[in-house]
C-alpha cells in the first residue's frame, strides 16, 4: 500500500475533479483517491503490486489533464512561484483576448446598418465587416482558446467530457458557422461571440484564481513565519546559517526580537516568548532553562541558548501547516452530493443542448436561432459553482481557526462537529488545570498564616508527593524562609514526621492525627474544604495541631464561562473524571455541568461516551493521551493541546491552548462554515437550475428575448466568483 499526492494542471470545474476521481476509482488496485478543486491536488492510495505512479499520472492525463507528484517536503516559493506564474498567464489571455475582442463586440454589435433601439441613429456597416471581424476573432479562438482545446481533445480521447468540452464546443459551433455564412453569403455572423465568449471565460477563471488564492491565506500567514537564518554555535564559534541547515542536537543563540528558528529546549537564560502564532494568545510567555519553545515564535526581551530539539518537516509550525492543507484538501460528506450532481453534469448539458437545437429547429426551421439558444445552454451550465461551494467554505473555516488556535483536521470534522448534541469534558487538565495548589491556610491555636507555610514547605521540601510540590510552590512564590529539617519520616499514605530545630512535626492527613493522639479542633473548617472537594493535610507541632493546609486542582479561570457558552449553543455538557463522588460533585456545582460520572476508570470513559451517543452526536473533549479510548469513540475528539508537545495524531479537533473558550469557538465555528456552505450550494444549484431553462430559449415565447451566449457567460463567471466571495465573507464572522 502506497499514498502519494499528485499535483494536477488544468482543472477548471467541479465536473474536471470529479472525472479525474472517477477514473481514479474505476481502476483496479487503487484503494482510496481525492481530488481536491481548491487545492489543485490529488491524494491516492494504491496497492504499489498492481500500478505505478507513471500509470496514476496517465489516468489523469488520458482525461485531458497533467499531473506530477508532488515534494514531499513542500517548497513554498516555489510553490508560490508557480501558482503567480499562472495568475500571470491567465492575465496575459484575458488583456491578447481583449484587445482582440472588444473591436469584434463592437463591430458585432453597433456597426450592424440598423439602429440598437428604436428612435436611434444606426452605425452603418464597415467596409469587409465581416472579415475583419473574422481575422480579429481568430487568434481568441485559437491562441487565448488553445489551452480548452487541448483540454476537450484529451477528454475526447479518453471517452469523456469535460467544461473545456462545453466552452470549445460552444464557441466553436458560433465560430465555425460564422465562416459557412461568410463563404455561403447567408447568414448572420456570430464572430463577437465566440471571441467575448472565450475572454469572459478566461476573466472568470482569473478572477476566481485571485479569490481562491485569498482563501489560503491561512496557510501563507504561517509560511510567511518561518525565519530564514539561525545563529548556531559549532566547534566554538557563533555562525548565522540557513534553517533547513540546522541539525538535531545544534545549541542555538536567540537574541531580543529575533525569531526562534526551530523547535528545542531552552539550556542557558530566560525571557519572553510571544507564541500567538500558535496559540492566538496574545500574552507573551515567561521561559527559563528547561522549558520547550516553538520555531517561529518571536523573543520579546531576554537572550537564551537552546538545543534544537525538532527541524524542517517535524517542527510544531511544520506540522500546524501540514494539518491545515490535509484539512483544506480533504473533503466534508455534503461535496459527495456536489459531486455525483457533477459526474453527471456536462454529458446532461451536451443532451439538453442537442434537445434545445432539435426543439427550435423544429419548431421555427430558423438555424440561426437554433444555434445560439444551444450554445448559450453550453455556455450557462458551467457547475464551477458548485464544485467551489465546499472546498472554499473549508479553506476559509479552517484557516480562521487556525488563526485562533483551533486545528481542524479534515472537511468530516467540520461538517460533524456543527451537529454536536453533547459534550463530554474530562475534568484534571481540561475544567481545571490539572496541577494542585494550594488555595487555604488556616491556623489553630495561636499560630499565624507565614509560619503555617514556612514550616510545611520546609517540611516538604524534600518529598515527592505531588501534593508537596504545590506546598513548596507556594513557599517559593511567598520567598519565605526555609528551615533546616531533620528526622524526615514519610509515612505512606498518612504523612510525614520531621523535625525542625528541638521541635518535632506532624504533617498529613486525619489517619496520622489519630494514630499520634493528636486532637483535632476546627473540625468543621476542615469538613467544609473536604466537603469542596480539597484535600487538607493537618499541621501538629509537638503533637498539638496548629494549622491545616488545603490543596486542590484549581478550575480553570474561563472553564465556568466555556460551560455556559456551550448551553448557550444548545449543547448538554457532562464531566468525566477518575475522582470520588464528593470532589467530582464539588467541581460540578461550580462549573455549572448538566450531569458529572466520577470514580470512572480511563478504560471505561469510552463506555460513558457510547451510551450518550444514543441521544445524538458526542464530542469528547481530553488531552489526547489518557483518553484516546474515549476520544476515538466520541463522533469528534477534541485534543486540548499545550501548543508544544500538542497530540496532532489523536482528535479531530486540536486546540493549541488549554482554554476549553476554545471547545465553544470550534462548535460555532463548524455551524458557521456549515452555513456557508449551505447557502454556496443553493445559490450554485439555483443558479443552474435557473440560468438552464432561460438559455435554453423558455421565456422566449412569452417576451420575445433570448440569452445572449456572451451575457451567459458573464453569469456563469459570475455565479463562481460569488461563491467564493461569499466564503470569503466568514473570515469577517467574529467567534
Amino acid at each position: 500500500m502506497k499514498k502519494i499526492t499528485l499535483d494536477i494542471t488544468g482543472m477548471h470545474c467541479a465536473s474536471c475533479s470529479t472525472l479525474i476521481n472517477r477514473a481514479f476509482s474505476k481502476k483496479p488496485g487503487i484503494i482510496k483517491s481525492n481530488v481536491n478543486l481548491s487545492t489543485n491536488k490529488a491524494t491516492v492510495e494504491f496497492d504499489e503490486s498492481k500500478l505505478d505512479i507513471k500509470s496514476l499520472i496517465e489516468i489523469v492525463r488520458s482525461k485531458g489533464y497533467d499531473a506530477a507528484v508532488a515534494s514531499k517536503t513542500p517548497d513554498y516559493d516555489k510553490d508560490a512561484k508557480k501558482k503567480a506564474r499562472e495568475l500571470r498567464n491567465l492575465k496575459y489571455d484575458f488583456y491578447f483576448g481583449l484587445i482582440f475582442a472588444v473591436p469584434v463586440f463592437i463591430l458585432g454589435m453597433f456597426f450592424m446598418g440598423m439602429p440598437m433601439l428604436p428612435g436611434l441613429p444606426a452605425f452603418p456597416s464597415v467596409p469587409y465587416q465581416d472579415i475583419i471581424m473574422w481575422l480579429l476573432a481568430t487568434p481568441v479562438q485559437f491562441i487565448v482558446g488553445g489551452p480548452m482545446y487541448k483540454s476537450a481533445w484529451k477528454a475526447l480521447k479518453g471517452l469523456s467530457a469535460n467544461m473545456d468540452t462545453l466552452i470549445v464546443m460552444g464557441t466553436s459551433a458560433a465560430y465555425f458557422y460564422s465562416i459557412y455564412a461568410i463563404l455561403s453569403g447567408h447568414g448572420h455572423v456570430y464572430f463577437e461571440a465566440s471571441a467575448v465568449l472565450i475572454t469572459i471565460v478566461v476573466f472568470g477563471r482569473l478572477l476566481e484564481a485571485n479569490a481562491k488564492g485569498k482563501t489560503n491565506e491561512a496557510i501563507k500567514r504561517l509560511i510567511g513565519l518561518r525565519p530564514k537564518t539561525a545563529n548556531v554555535i559549532r566547534n566554538g564559534k557563533e555562525m548565522a546559517i540557513k534553517v533547513d541547515d540546522v541539525q538535531l542536537g545544534d545549541t542555538i543563540i536567540v537574541k531580543p526580537g529575533e525569531k526562534i528558528p526551530v523547535d528545542g529546549t531552552i539550556i542557558e537564560g530566560h525571557s519572553s516568548v510571544d507564541e500567538a502564532m500558535v496559540t492566538g494568545e496574545s500574552m507573551p510567555v515567561e521561559k527559563k532553562k528547561g522549558d520547550s519553545v516553538i520555531g517561529a515564535t518571536i523573543n520579546k526581551h531576554g537572550s537564551f541558548r537552546f538545543k534544537a530539539t525538532k527541524i524542517g518537516a517535524n517542527t510544531t509550525l511544520s506540522q500546524i501547516i501540514k494539518l491545515i492543507e490535509d484539512a483544506q484538501g480533504s473533503k466534508a460528506p455534503i461535496q459527495r452530493f456536489a459531486d455525483n450532481v457533477a459526474a453527471y453534469f456536462v454529458p446532461a448539458v451536451l443532451i439538453i443542448a442537442l434537445l434545445t437545437f432539435s426543439f427550435w429547429m423544429a419548431a421555427s426551421g430558423d438555424f440561426q436561432f437554433s444555434l445560439i439558444t444551444a450554445v448559450a445552454v453550453l455556455v450557462i451550465a458551467c457547475p464551477c459553482a458548485l464544485g467551489l461551494a465546499t472546498p472554499t467554505a473549508i479553506m476559509v473555516g479552517t484557516g480562521k481557526g487556525a488563526k485562533h488556535g483551533i486545528l481542524i483536521k479534515g472537511g468530516e470534522a467540520l461538517e460533524t462537529a456543527h451537529s454536536v448534541k453533547s459534550v463530554v469534558l474530562d475534568k484534571t487538565g481540561t475544567i481545571t488545570k490539572g496541577e494542585p495548589e494550594v488555595t487555604d491556610i488556616i491556623p489553630f491555636n495561636g499560630a499565624n498564616e507565614k509560619e503555617l507555610l514556612e514550616i510545611a514547605a520546609s517540611i516538604e521540601k524534600d518529598s515527592e508527593h505531588p501534593l508537596a510540590e504545590s506546598i513548596v510552590k507556594r513557599g517559593q512564590e511567598e520567598k519565605i524562609d526555609f528551615k533546616k529539617v531533620t528526622h524526615f519520616k514519610a509515612i505512606p499514605g498518612h504523612g510525614i514526621s520531621a523535625h525542625i530545630e528541638k521541635n518535632q512535626y506532624f504533617f498529613g492527613n486525619m489517619k496520622l492525627m489519630d494514630d499520634n493522639n493528636i486532637e483535632v479542633t476546627g473540625k468543621e473548617k476542615i469538613e467544609s474544604l473536604e466537603t469542596q472537594g480539597k484535600t487538607v493535610m493537618m499541621l501538629a507541632k509537638n503533637k498539638k495541631l496548629i494549622g491545616a493546609v488545603g490543596v486542590a486542582d484549581v478550575i480553570k479561570p474561563t472553564s465556568k464561562k466555556a460551560i455556559h457558552m456551550l448551553h448557550k449553543l444548545g449543547i448538554k455538557v457532562y464531566m468525566i473524571t477518575g475522582d470520588n463522588k464528593r470532589t467530582a460533585s464539588a467541581i460540578a456545582k461550580k462549573v455549572g455541568v448538566d450531569r458529572f460520572f466520577a470514580e470512572v476508570l480511563p478504560k471505561d470513559k469510552a463506555t460513558h461516551v457510547k451510551n450518550l451517543q444514543k441521544y445524538g452526536k458526542v464530542a469528547m473533549v481530553g488531552d489526547g493521551i489518557n483518553d484516546a479510548p474515549a476520544l476515538a469513540q466520541a463522533d469528534i475528539g477534541i485534543a486540548m493541546g499545550s501548543g508544544t508537545d500538542v497530540a496532532m495524531e489523536t482528535g479531530d479537533i486540536v486546540l493549541m491552548k488549554d482554554d476549553l473558550m476554545d471547545v465553544a469557538k470550534a462548535i460555532k465555528l463548524s455551524r458557521m462554515t456549515m452555513s456557508k456552505i449551505r447557502q454556496n450550494m443553493f445559490w450554485a444549484l439555483f443558479y443552474n437550475t435557473l440560468g438552464i431553462p432561460v438559455a435554453a430559449g423558455l421565456l422566449y415565447p412569452f417576451t420575445g428575448m433570448l440569452l445572449n451566449p456572451m451575457i451567459a457567460g458573464a453569469a456563469m463567471a459570475f455565479s463562481s466568483v460569488s461563491v467564493v466571495s461569499n466564503s470569503l465573507l466568514l473570515k469577517l464572522k467574529k467567534l
